[in-house]
């Protein structure tokens, strides 16, 4: 068994006509949030997940789109392909334009809005029955801008068409997982995956969906963008939950570096997804003084954290970022064998990750099993969780 794909499909050909003058030389998903654009956002909330494959489907100033996609490459460190449609194919019709380049199975994206959940888990979730695609749905407190969708247990059963005056609802979020064989319900182009494909194949009870609740950014309309340029602070921080890893996400063999040695503690891997599912980050804040001491090199860390990721996706859960220390004052590699700011007790792993990601310091976590642990989660400012046990969850608060 293979966990999720790692192909991220992003719909980025829309004209952007209710902005005005916004978009007059520039594709909508290309506006400026943050002093980034906005598809570069979408990107790297992607890449969080492991999505390392790219496809982006442009239209309007295609050419913007090509020229975006180069400079991120090596930013984001993925693979990134453009297809730019000849003339407006609709959503459906610009994912048939791209069929040669589409996996089995693929994360698809609307590039004009944000909805931040564990998108592993929209692939993950069991279903009974054939599908062909799934849908990621948020409530919100009016839909009549969206149109609701209406559910029976996970299987769509219609949408609704926008409405005048102001009503609770679920609405479609724009995050899909999606299967090849949607391609067969595409007839003709244009064509609407939303008014035509989607409600077809939910006639034939192959269109599932799930709620999340997370962050949702539209940028569709002026006030909408003009809120997510003012709250992109607010609205991309989210608490973190800091893990050691020998001892308390596996048992702790002696310098554990070998794939086939490594063994989750049990309960560790749910308590991640618990995590990616609350919308926390989690991140691995390990001291690794085997490198020091000459047992094993950083490729070797850096391979069993790779693998980690990969056990943790079959669950639809996932890791981060990953920090390691690989310095010791007593080691034998002259290169690792100093006093440095990162090893614990000292602070400067957690100092590194908090520089780097949007985190909520007051509402995060270190989770860990020795005092040093503690030391050091109190030295950046963070609460302490000491595991004392041989299963998850942790124990009781640091003081």
């Amino acid at each position: 068994m293979t966990g999720p794909s790692r192909q991220c499909v992003i719909l980025a050909g829309g004209l952007g006509a209710r902005l005005g003058n916004l978009t007059k030389d520039v594709p909508k998903p290309l506006l400026d949030v943050d002093g980034r654009p906005f598809l570069f956002h979408l990107m790297r909330n992607a890449r969080r997940f492991g999505f390392t494959d790219f496809v982006l489907l442009a239209g309007y100033r295609g050419e913007r789109v090509s020229a975006f996609a180069a400079a991120a490459r090596q930013e984001l460190g993925a693979d990134i392909s453009v297809i730019v449609e000849p003339e407006a194919a609709g959503t459906a019709g610009a994912l048939l334009h791209a069929s040669e380049e589409l996996k089995d199975e693929f994360l698809m994206l609307n590039g004009d809005s944000l909805f931040s959940f564990n998108f592993l888990d929209l692939a993950a979730r069991p279903v009974e029955g054939e599908w062909l695609a799934r849908l990621a749905l948020r409530r919100v407190a009016d839909a009549s801008r969206y149109g609701s969708v209406e559910v029976a247990g996970d299987r769509v059963r219609a949408y609704r068409e926008k409405s005048a005056g102001s009503q609770e609802g679920l609405i479609n979020g724009g995050v899909y997982w999606m299967r090849r064989g949607v391609l067969d319900f595409i007839k003709r182009t244009p064509c609407s995956l939303e008014c035509e494909v989607f409600p077809d194949i939910a006639t034939r009870g192959a269109l599932r969906a799930f709620e999340y609740d997370g962050p949702f950014i539209d940028i569709g309309v002026p006030d909408d963008l003009d809120s997510a340029r003012e709250r992109w602070s607010d609205i991309t921080r989210a608490p973190a939950t800091f893990f050691d890893r020998d001892g308390v996400l596996n048992h702790d063999a002696g310098y554990t570096h070998r794939i086939e040695d490594f063994r989750w503690i049990e309960g560790a891997r749910e308590s991640i997804k618990r995590c990616n599912d609350e919308g926390r980050f989690v991140f691995v804040v390990t001291n690794q003084a085997g490198v020091a001491r000459g047992y094993y090199d950083e490729q070797a860390i850096q391979r069993l954290h790779a693998w980690m990721n990969e056990d943790l996706r079959l669950l639809g859960a996932h890791i981060d970022d990953f920090r390691y220390c690989p310095h010791h004052p007593e080691g034998v590699v002259p290169a690792y064998t100093t006093q440095c700011g990162c090893r614990k007790p000292k602070p400067g792993m957690i100092n590194s990750l908090l520089q780097e990601w949007p985190v909520d310091l007051a509402s995060s976590v270190f989770v860990g099993d020795k005092e040093s642990d503690l030391e050091a989660a109190a030295a950046a400012g963070l609460k302490g969780l000491l595991f004392h046990g041989q299963h998850f969850p942790p124990a009781r608060p640091s003081r």
